[in-house]
């Protein structure tokens, strides 16, 4: 089965959820007018497309019905499809134009973001990089073994230190190290957690001193991962690591799990920010490049 075909097997709790249910609401129409688009904005709002989303997706179609565009069912569903991927856009390729990039990856704890980083690493192997992580999530117990276990699944070497050290001295050992052996990626786990977020930008900070004092002009990229299952949690937690960090891009876990895929939409809507990879599932391959027109197509065909 190809990515296509597991995106959307993954999106089928969601497309039951609600995009089964908008096809249900066209059907019953005999035309389009005003009362379809209340019911629609109700079905929508109470998804997890969020109100600002479903007000501007609203507005659009009613502008169309004005113009005249509309007057099938079909098309509505046609013109809805198009004004989601215009929403959403496609994620942005990773930015890795010097040797070594960094990627920071930053998420609270059982968001995926040990997971994320060995999938991210693997592919980026596969296009033949040469890929280093720092294992410096230092905090938590398991963090650097499960890390090192990925890191073997996706044929990548790490640096770590023992529990309880010093983040930045790891990745000052993992520059090094990748300066050394001429990775082209440097990919840095970081602690997940938010409770206490001085403590995580004094962290982000001194890491970040690092990286400039040791890569000066380095391309960046601080990828935050969430968990889809979570729904407007998670563009809260978005928000938290925003003031933390620069976040350039999402990784978006789990939507295989959860009715909740229209948080992509009101991910994009609220935050700006472009999701880069989804991931719908645990295989080492379950993870890919966010496609919007695919990720549409899943949700109506699904």
């Amino acid at each position: 089965m190809g990515f296509l075909d597991r995106l959307k097997e993954g999106l089928r709790k969601t497309k039951n959820a609600l995009f089964g249910k908008i096809h249900n609401l066209l059907s019953a129409f005999v035309r389009v007018d005003e009362d379809m688009l209340e019911e629609l904005e109700e079905l929508l709002i109470m998804s997890d497309i969020g109100v600002n989303a479903t007000e501007e997706i609203i507005e659009r179609l009613r502008e169309e019905i004005k113009d005249g565009r509309l007057k099938e069912k079909e098309q509505v569903e046609q013109t809805l499809k198009n004004i989601l991927g215009k929403m959403i856009q496609d994620g942005e390729p990773l930015k890795l134009d010097t040797t070594p990039s960094v990627v920071f990856v930053i998420g609270v704890n059982g968001a995926g973001k040990t997971t994320s980083i060995g999938k991210i690493s693997n592919q980026l192997r596969q296009q033949g990089k040469k890929v280093v992580v720092a294992a410096a999530d230092t905090f938590r117990a398991a963090a650097i073994d499960q890390l090192a276990v990925w890191c073997e699944r996706s044929k990548v070497d790490i640096v770590k230190h023992t529990e309880g050290s010093d983040p930045a001295a790891v990745v000052f050992d993992a520059i090094a190290y990748a300066k050394s052996h001429g990775a082209d990626v440097l990919i840095i786990d970081t602690a997940g957690r938010l409770h206490n977020k001085k403590n995580l930008m004094n962290e982000l900070a001194k890491i970040n001193r690092v990286i400039d004092r040791e890569l000066p002009g380095a391309s960046r990229e601080n990828l935050l991962v969430l968990d889809a299952t979570t729904g407007q949690n998670a563009i809260l937690q978005a928000k938290e690591f925003s003031n933390a960090a620069n976040i350039t891009g999402l990784i978006l876990n789990k939507l295989d799990g959860t009715a909740k895929g229209g948080i992509v939409i009101s991910i994009k809507k609220e935050l700006g920010i472009p999701v880069k990879f989804i991931g719908v599932g645990e295989k080492i391959d379950d993870m890919q490049p966010f496609n919007a027109s695919e990720f549409i197509d899943a949700l109506f065909e699904a």
